[in-house]
Parts: C-alpha cells; sequence; structure tokens
C-alpha cells in the first residue's frame, strides 16, 4: 500500500500537502482526463460540421451528455480505461474503447461510433492533452504561487527601503545600498519572468500521423482540414501549430521549461543572498515555540526554509533542463523517448512549488535587525573612498584615485576621523568639502531608497 511513508519520491511522500494542488493536473489520473475531454471535443466538433455529412448535428442533449463526462470524469472511470489498456497495451486506444462502451447505449452514437477518434493518431489527442495541462497548471498554481513569492519581496523592498546596507562586491567591503533596494533587483528579475510565463503560446496540432492530414484527406478530400484544425485548436484555447510532424515538436514547452528554470535560478541566488543576511545578523528569524534548530545546540534558529527552497529548485532545474534538451529531439518523423519523459512535469513542477512554497515561508518569518547593519557600517568608513575620490576628480585634483588608494587600500584604521582629516586638506570649493564631510556611510547610498520605493 502506497502512502506518504512508502512512497519513492518525496513529492508523494514527505511533501504530499504542499504538492497536491498540482495532483489532479499531473498525475496519470490528470492525463487521461485531458484524453478524455479531447476525444470529446473532436467529436463534437465533427458533428458540428456541414461537410461531414455522415455525423449528423447532435442533439443538445446528447452535447450536454458528453459534456458531463468530461466534468464528471472519475478515479473510478480512469481506472477502467487502465483496466482496458491492460489489454490494448496501448493507453489512447483504450480512451476510445472506454469512450464507445460507455455511449453505447446513445442511439446517435451508435450510428457514427467510428467516428470516435476519427483520422486522428496518438499523438493528436496526447499533445493538445499535455497542452492544456500546461496551461492550466501554469495559470493556476506555478504562476500564482510565483506571484505570491513576488509579492512578499515587493513588501520588503518598500518596508526596507531606508535601512542603509553594507554591500559587499567579491566579499569584501563596497558601496552601500539599502536592504530594500536589494529585495526590489530580485523582485525586478522574478517579474520579468512572470510576464514571459504570462505571454507564453501554448501550441497544439491535429494533423494526422505525419502532420500531413493524409487520413482526413482520404475520406473529405474537398474539405479544407487545416482551416477545420486550426478552428477546432484555437477553440479549445491553444494556438494552431500548422507546421509538425506525428508530434508537436515541443518547442513551446522547452519555453516554458526554460523560463521556470530561470525563476528557479533566480530564487536559488536569492535564496542564498537572504540566509548570508541570516548569517550575518542581518536577520532575524521569528522562533517557533516547539520547533527544534539543532539535536545537540539548543540556541540555534537555522535557516532551513531558503536551505530547502535552495535544494529543491536544484532538483526542479535538473529536470526542467532534461526536458529542454531532450523534448526538441524526435527521430525523423517521431519516436517513442518523449512519452516517458513528459510524464515528469508534474514531478518537475512539484519540486519548484515545495521550494516557493518553503522560501515564502522563510520570508514570513524574517525580522531585520537594523543594530547589527549599522555596527558593519560603522565599521566600513573606507568604502567613502569612491566619493571623495570622484569629487577629486571632478575638481581637476592630480591623481585622485591613487591618492585614496594609498590612504585606504590595506589600511585597517580608516575611520570618520582620519578620512576628514584627508578631506579638510583637500583643495576643494567649499560646498563640495561640506558635502564630504557629511557623508557617512549610512547615507552614502545614491537613489537605492527611492528606487526600492518606486518598485511596484
Amino acid at each position: 500500500m502506497i502512502s506518504a511513508l512508502t512512497a519513492i519520491s518525496p513529492t508523494d511522500g514527505r511533501y504530499f500537502v504542499q504538492t497536491d494542488p498540482l495532483r489532479e493536473l499531473f498525475s496519470e489520473y490528470g492525463l487521461i482526463h485531458n484524453r478524455v475531454r479531447i476525444e470529446i471535443l473532436w467529436l463534437i466538433a465533427l458533428s458540428k460540421d456541414k461537410e461531414i455529412k455522415e455525423v449528423p448535428k447532435f442533439s443538445a442533449k446528447l452535447v450536454s451528455k458528453l459534456t458531463s463526462i468530461i466534468k464528471n470524469f472519475s478515479q473510478k472511470d480512469a481506472l477502467a480505461i487502465k483496466k482496458i489498456e491492460k489489454v490494448t497495451n496501448h493507453d489512447v486506444k483504450a480512451i476510445e474503447y472506454w469512450l464507445k462502451d460507455s455511449l453505447k447505449n446513445e442511439k446517435e452514437i451508435n450510428k457514427v461510433n467510428e467516428f470516435i477518434h476519427f483520422a486522428c493518431t496518438s499523438e493528436d489527442i496526447n499533445n493538445l492533452a499535455y497542452a492544456l495541462m500546461l496551461k492550466e497548471g501554469l495559470r493556476t498554481v506555478l504562476i500564482p504561487s510565483i506571484e505570491s513569492i513576488l509579492k512578499q519581496v515587493t513588501i520588503y523592498s518598500t518596508k526596507f527601503s531606508e535601512i542603509s546596507m553594507l554591500a559587499k562586491t567579491h566579499g569584501q567591503t563596497a558601496s552601500p545600498t539599502t536592504m530594500g533596494k536589494e529585495f526590489a533587483n530580485f523582485g525586478y528579475r522574478i517579474k520579468r519572468q512572470i510576464m514571459q510565463l504570462k505571454k507564453q503560446e501554448v501550441l497544439g496540432k491535429i494533423n494526422g500521423a505525419v502532420g500531413n492530414f493524409n487520413a482526413h484527406i482520404s475520406a473529405y478530400p474537398k474539405k479544407n482540414w487545416q482551416k477545420f484544425s486550426k478552428e477546432f485548436i484555437t477553440s479549445i484555447g491553444l494556438v494552431y501549430n500548422p507546421y509538425t510532424t506525428q508530434i508537436e515538436p515541443h518547442d513551446f514547452m522547452v519555453e516554458i521549461f526554460q523560463t521556470i528554470s530561470r525563476v528557479n535560478t533566480i530564487l536559488i541566488d536569492f535564496n542564498r543572498d537572504i540566509w548570508a543576511y541570516i548569517s550575518n545578523g542581518y536577520f532575524k528569524q521569528r522562533a517557533i515555540k516547539n520547533e527544534v534548530g539543532s539535536s545537540t545546540m539548543p540556541h540555534k534558529v537555522n535557516p532551513i526554509d531558503f536551505e530547502n527552497s535552495e535544494g529543491n529548485l536544484g532538483i526542479s532545474n535538473a529536470i526542467l533542463n532534461h526536458f529542454s534538451e531532450k523534448l526538441p529531439i524526435s527521430r525523423l518523423q517521431r519516436d517513442l523517448t518523449d512519452s516517458t519523459v513528459l510524464r515528469n512535469i508534474g514531478l518537475a513542477f512539484g519540486f519548484s512549488l515545495i521550494a516557493y512554497k518553503s522560501c515564502l515561508k522563510g520570508l514570513t518569518k524574517l525580522e531585520i535587525n537594523k543594530v547589527r547593519i549599522n555596527q558593519d557600517l560603522d565599521q566600513a568608513w573606507e568604502v567613502l573612498a569612491e566619493p571623495i575620490q570622484t569629487v577629486m576628480r571632478k575638481n581637476k585634483i592630480k591623481n585622485p584615485y591613487e591618492k585614496l588608494k594609498n590612504l585606504t587600500r590595506g589600511n585597517q584604521n580608516i575611520n570618520k576621523e582620519s578620512l576628514h582629516l584627508f578631506i579638510k586638506l583637500l583643495n576643494l570649493p567649499n560646498k563640495d568639502k561640506d558635502y564630504l564631510l557629511n557623508l557617512t556611510p549610512q547615507n552614502y547610498i545614491g537613489v537605492a531608497a527611492s528606487l526600492a520605493k518606486k518598485f511596484k
């Protein structure tokens, strides 16, 4: 008996609850359900076409019956199809037989039951089923989850917009920024990827065994099957792909997977930075009363949410990157290697979803530590070497960079007093000299605060 304790994949075991929103969409049940949906909608479309006289227009009662099969499709129905598949050893053919058997008492269908799966290859059904699954999964689960992170990042970009912070480039002290601006940087990156996901075309095809409508033309040579196919695919909310082999070439899928992979890579970068800020004491984590941080060190509140997120994003990307490399490649007019790979879309999305939820959970537990942040700023007066030498350049003082380099580089004793002494001896206009004397590591932040506040 499979349970959360015996499942091989943690997406169906330890993280069962987190991945539940994906289960109905990307499980075997979800795939079968969408295959049934396409078969029925194709049959209804044939019945509406005046040129296909052998299929009279279905009555409203029958159309209602057919659409109710889609709406009320259950796990019991899926199991019945799987039972047929054990005999046919063909998953899509099993659906055709199940539909014929389920509708055997419908007189209108009995007259035209061979038009179920008419002129279709299995991939006509499969590619559209996966396309619908992907579109729905993005719309209802993946994008909203990423947007939840973006929302919290945006809140922090405003909340921390004026909290000055020592920047680090190459791990060394650098020109100050604000914590809010650093959140805004990540927010902008995430926002761009969300926009690309929302604009992404989701393609489909229904054109026969090698993409040329061979079977369609053999039965109805005068019919404009390309137009009919395009109208059908558009009617189910997809974009028509006119040029395919037996399979839709999956390029649009790769575009989706690569965009999600970019989101994940951005979030890996984000998780690591937040982890570092926690390690440096810039953030405290709100302790949960009965939680344990370490089995031996009682004081610890570890950044486990960001670590969990980073790890699961990496696993997801490994799968998504394989998809991107494998799926666009199919020998000649088709091979079967894509079939088993596509069944793992839910797995890749599952690891992403776990990671998104962990990241968001971690973000909600953060508490800024201004005292610790200011301690680092107070000990980093050397970062003001940059504005001093820049103002010297403006006033045409010779060798400003070199003079500041000699004063500050490798000097552990640079402080407010030593810098102010240097500034006072410079031949500068009073306005520029006063500006430099009023600079501190806390207020030398450029437009960081305004940029953070503007990010929405």
